[in-house]
């Protein structure tokens, strides 16, 4: 098993709370929104880090980064990009086990059509009533298992699995 900690929206701030539940991980994607390179080095420190622009990005630093990306792991290919909204594939024609996005600061696991859709949410400045989360994709035998993690609440009972 392979464990994927999946992060988005830091805007610039990286809680210690995010950093802890992201410990164990074989690979840490940011899902855009990052706000600065320094949250992309500190995640490095956790595990090798793979990241999309997103719209806040901006400047010499984030110009290296991609729109979105392809992330091949064990069987699965997940596809990766900010805004769900500018999603322009079929995920499951094109052969996606996942979709992973952030944006909305929302934290959402779902499925379509053998599809696993999944938004870690916010693990930046709290934004309304929204919960501070990150993620984790658990990757077995071909398998995806999402997983959010709240982190106002970073136990069992903050914690909202689903298979796919």
């Amino acid at each position: 098993m392979r464990d994927i900690g999946v992060i988005s929206d830091t805007h610039g701030l990286l809680r210690p709370e995010a950093l802890s539940a992201l410990q164990g991980s074989a690979l840490v994607i940011h899902a855009g929104d990052i706000g600065s390179p320094a949250i992309l080095e500190a995640l490095a420190g956790v595990a090798p880090v793979l990241a999309v622009r997103g719209n806040i990005d901006r400047g010499a630093w984030a110009e290296t980064l991609p729109q979105t990306r392809i992330v091949q792991v064990e069987q699965c290919s997940i596809y990766v990009l900010h805004d769900l909204g500018e999603l322009d594939l079929d995920a499951l024609s094109t052969g996606f086990h996942a979709i992973i996005s952030g944006h909305s600061h929302r934290p959402k696991i779902d499925t379509k059509d053998d599809v696993l859709y999944f938004n870690p949410g916010s693990a930046g400045p709290r934004r309304f009533r929204l919960p501070i989360s990150v993620g984790r994709l658990s990757v077995s035998a071909g398998k995806l298992r999402a997983e959010i993690i709240d982190l106002g609440s970073a136990s069992a009972a903050g914690r909202v699995e689903k298979g796919a």
